[in-house]
């Protein structure tokens, strides 16, 4: 329980921290000097979420590495719609997808896609302990 819990802090913590920068790169693209990034508290449990991901990275472990990433991003997909439509019936839903042309109910971007590919593949090294390419990682590499 001692390390689902580290885990479940670490994958939040990391999300955290990957929307922060994501956010405050958005700011720039949009010529905001300030480069302020930002997140909501409810992302840190909702990213904390990945640590659910260990079972699937088990079961994927041997697919190439493409694969690997399409099927976490179709995971993240589901958790994104699932967990941003149980907010939206509290009206508690940090973000709203409504003005991209690529998004479903207003709660997950197509475009995003590529993000959430490499999210995914940067949470299984943090649950597996393994490179992308599959090969173990040593103690001194690990987040």
């Amino acid at each position: 329980m001692k390390k689902l819990t580290f885990t479940f802090l670490r994958c939040g913590i990391l999300g955290w921290c990957l929307e922060i920068l994501f956010t405050a790169l958005q700011s720039f693209r949009r010529r905001e000097k300030t480069g302020m990034g930002n997140t909501s508290v409810f992302m840190f449990f909702i990213y904390g979420m990945a640590v659910f991901l260990k079972p699937v990275c088990a079961l994927v472990k041997n697919m190439p590495v493409w694969l690997r990433g399409l099927i976490y991003t179709v995971c993240i997909f589901s958790a994104e719609y699932t967990t941003g439509m149980l907010l939206s019936r509290k009206e508690r839903c940090p973000w709203n997808y409504a003005h991209s042309r690529y998004h479903i109910n207003g709660l997950i971007r197509l475009d995003y896609a590529p993000l959430w590919f490499f999210t995914g593949l940067l949470f299984e090294r943090i649950l597996t302990g393994s490179s992308a390419a599959g090969h173990p990682v040593s103690r001194r590499e690990r987040f």
